[in-house]
């Protein structure tokens, strides 16, 4: 089952997306957008830079656990992951998001 994306809209109006793995496990959680055409553009930059890996700053926090930060060519973060309990499943990851997301299609669930 193929990975897809599921755009959002928060209580305040926001916009946000979720890149799922074909289990439906969430692999990214992107930042919030004003504007529905902002989020639809990060998924496309999602898309398009997703097998980069200069893309992806993996980080550890102070409690031990792991997550990563995707962000654009700009620089500007576009989402981080779940923690993870070690740094294997971190990178298990961003290989998922590397494979899932250049073909994901977009679950529009902001109606």
């Amino acid at each position: 089952m193929a990975g897809k994306f599921q755009l959002k809209k928060a209580a305040n109006g926001e916009f946000h997306f979720n890149l799922l793995a074909g289990n439906g496990q969430v692999i990214l959680q992107s930042e919030t957008y004003k504007a529905k055409p902002s989020a639809l553009n990060g998924i496309e930059s999602v898309q398009k830079n997703a097998r980069e890996d200069a893309r992806y700053e993996r980080k550890t926090a102070a409690n031990g656990k792991f997550h990563f930060v995707r962000k654009a060519t700009n620089g500007q973060v576009i989402g981080q992951s779940r923690m993870h309990a070690s740094e294997a499943s971190m990178n298990n990851g961003i290989e998922s998001a590397k494979n899932n997301a250049p073909d994901a299609e977009i679950e529009n669930l902001s109606a």
